[in-house]
């Protein structure tokens, strides 16, 4: 069952079917509330949402829709709230603009809390996968590291020049000191948490590395000089005698008049007939598998991907290795089943993988799987996910990943939190392919139940129609005897 929520800026949550669009569940505060957050556990049970208003937060069960538990202890609008597993404990954290950070353990001790001064206010709060670390976000344009047991600060990263600089048409300072106030509202870690996704009220997401605390990689969400906050430079073509060219108002008929805003008004005055909307970043999110993220903008949901299928990628290469000789050792005199399937994931080529583990018989896979190297098993485990997929030989696939798992069981398991993405890939196509065979089945036995009821009316018809001759037959006898 894949659900869906929604409470951002609500005074009630809501569930969702994913594939019926149905209202699920409706979750509801004891008294008027207004959410501006929303996060589920890892188990599906319980969900949690910031007030914005009220400064508390409000725990429910899934299953029942009962309020659970009313925590306080912010004194200003909460910003952001996660799940995650430190360890035997699952713990709550959440961020607010009251510049601290709450670390809830509410499924041992519901009174238990512990504070964290971030010395700004936090915009957005994320738990990585395994744990053991928590990234905050602050309007100072910093993101912060903590260990959620101990509660001391790991690492922190000034993201401050990496923002870019923000400039409307109608502003007068340079785009420097326009970007004063704007800072990242959203991240997320990603499958392995060696890397942090970032975004907010700017036209670029930047990428991090966790451990470094370095850039790796800044993209532009959009090139459309439409929206507001997409120059950073100011223009001397803008200039007119009259002016800045943002400023006047070219619709009415004096064009020396001015506009003149409404405070506080950020999206433009609604009652001119058009107004440019800000670049802005509202959600990022990476996969489960790793392999590729999503963003929420102004300019719409963009997704973006590592994958590729023309990318030569090859792994501890070296000039012996190549496409011709690993096909001697499938199917010249010296045949080596076992070295062939290392070169060729070496190689990293897919055609290859696939050309070399389908020639070996399937009495030879358990034997070849025991003797692989370690480091091969993650991509053997990969490529074997992505042919689930794409492949029709789904059971030969499925042999050589159960006999890869149990071989290779115990040392996979040391380090799970390094092939989680993996996995991830592997339990995503297994669970495609589980629900389009189950769709042809039904479809099938749909299909034979209709024509079992097709014969069996034909049998009828017929045996009914045979019932009306013999009965005819024996009423003409019995008229000939009568007339005889």
């Amino acid at each position: 069952m894949r659900l869906t929520e929604t409470c951002v800026f609500e005074i009630f949550g809501r569930f969702h079917f994913a594939y019926r669009y149905r209202n699920f569940r409706t979750f509801t505060s004891p008294r008027p509330a207004q959410f501006s957050c929303l996060a589920v556990d890892p188990s599906g049970d319980v969900v949690c949402a910031g007030s914005q208003d009220s400064f508390e937060l409000f725990v429910w069960s899934v299953q029942t829709g009962r309020l659970l538990e009313i925590l306080s202890g912010h004194e200003a609008p909460i910003s952001g709230v996660a799940f995650g597993n430190a360890g035997e404990n699952q713990l709550l954290v959440s961020s607010s603009w009251d510049q601290t950070v709450r670390v809830w353990d509410i499924f041992k001790s519901k009174s238990q809390q512990e504070s964290v001064r971030v010395h700004s206010e936090a915009l957005a709060v994320a738990f990585r996968p395994d744990g053991n670390e928590i990234a905050v976000c602050d309007l100072n344009c910093r993101i912060q590291f903590f260990d959620p047991v101990s509660t001391q600060q790991i690492g922190i990263i000034e993201a401050k020049a990496d923002l870019g600089r923000f400039r409307r048409e109608d502003d007068l300072v340079s785009g420097k000191t326009a970007s004063k106030g704007r800072a990242f509202t959203t991240l997320c870690y990603s499958a392995d948490g060696m890397a942090i996704l970032v975004g907010g009220k700017s036209k670029y997401i930047c990428v991090y590395h966790t451990k470094e605390h370095v850039l790796l990689r800044r993209f532009a969400v959009s090139k459309n000089w439409s929206f507001t906050g997409m120059t950073e430079f100011l223009s001397k073509r803008t200039n007119t005698e009259m002016g800045q060219r943002g400023l006047m108002d070219l619709d009415e008929d004096d064009s020396d008049r001015q506009k003149l805003s409404l405070p506080g008004v950020r999206s433009g005055d609604m009652a001119s007939r058009h107004f440019k909307p800000e670049v802005t970043v509202y959600s990022v999110q990476f996969s489960p598998t790793g392999q590729s993220w999503a963003a929420c903008s102004t300019e719409g949901l963009m997704i973006y991907s590592t994958h590729t299928e023309d990318l030569f990628d090859p792994f501890d290469l070296d000039p012996s290795i190549t496409p011709a000789s690993t096909r001697a050792l499938i199917s010249g005199p010296s045949r080596d089943p076992g070295r062939a399937l290392i070169m060729a994931l070496r190689l990293n080529e897919n055609k290859l993988v696939a050309e070399v583990m389908e020639s070996i018989p399937v009495h030879d896979i358990a034997l070849i799987s025991e003797n692989l190297p370690d480091k091969y098993v993650t991509l053997l485990l990969n490529f074997s996910a992505l042919q689930l997929e794409n492949s029709r030989h789904f059971e030969f696939y499925l042999n050589w990943i159960k006999t890869t798992l149990f071989a290779h069981g115990q040392k996979l398991k040391s380090r799970s939190t390094t092939i989680m993405p993996v996995l991830h890939s592997l339990q995503k196509a297994l669970i495609r392919k589980k629900e389009d065979i189950l769709r042809i089945t039904q479809r099938n036995v749909s299909n034979l139940e209709y024509a079992q009821s097709v014969f069996k009316l034909t049998l009828e018809a017929g045996n009914s129609a045979s019932d009306g001759k013999d009965s005819d037959s024996v009423d003409g006898e019995m008229e000939e005897d009568e007339e005889d």
